[in-house]
């Protein structure tokens, strides 16, 4: 069960999705650091979503069609957002070669409210978590919030991983202003797309 409940986690996790490009872009547009601050905040959202699956507003959640709606038209706005916001910035996805402090905040804080306002994350926890929790295990609920710990490990290090493969490859893109252009367009085009999934789905 173990080794099923990995292997489900990893593909999950490397499916691509709003964290996932994020990071690549965090990492192609300011190097490494932070590359990896954003999978960090990518990370950090997963814990409400744990949390509710755990005490159960994640089934609230669940049967309330206007709650889910509401979240998930917040989500949708944001990444529509971030997707106006990559093509109008041109800082998005340019040369930073000394990351300020404000500049780290600001990958973190994004990334954080990529995640969050992603309804389906909860649901999806809600479906993934119990499969891997015995029926009356006495200690469900910690054996789950440890199960979303490790699905958070994982996540960091996959969302690291490529994040800093992207960033290893920054010097060969940033030289080149007509690549810089079309990859900003690319990623907008990924947000309008990931919104426009989140928006269409049920």
């Amino acid at each position: 069960m173990r080794i099923t409940f990995l292997l489900t986690t990893l593909v999950v996790v490397v499916t691509p999705g709003t964290g996932l490009v994020y990071t690549l872009a965090a990492g192609l547009a300011r190097g490494r650091a932070a590359s990896v601050w954003a999978a960090v905040g990518c990370t950090l959202a997963i814990v409400p979503h744990v949390l509710a699956t755990v005490t159960g507003l994640a089934a609230l959640l669940h049967a309330s069609a206007t709650a889910f709606q509401v979240l998930r038209y917040a989500g949708v706005a944001y990444l529509l957002y971030m997707a106006w916001a990559m093509v109008r910035d041109r800082e998005a996805l340019g040369i930073d070669e000394g990351a300020a402090p404000a500049s780290v905040r600001r990958v973190v804080v994004r990334a954080v409210l990529i995640n969050l306002l992603n309804p389906k994350v909860t649901i999806f926890f809600l479906a993934f978590l119990p499969q891997f929790v015995s029926p009356g295990e006495p200690r469900a609920a910690a054996r789950m919030l440890m199960l979303g710990g490790v699905f958070m490990l994982v996540t960091f290090a996959v969302f690291a991983v490529f994040g800093v493969l992207a960033a290893a490859v920054r010097s060969q893109v940033i030289s080149r202003p007509g690549v810089l252009t079309w990859l900003r367009r690319g990623f907008a085009a990924s947000f309008v797309v990931l919104g426009a999934r989140l928006a269409l789905e049920g």
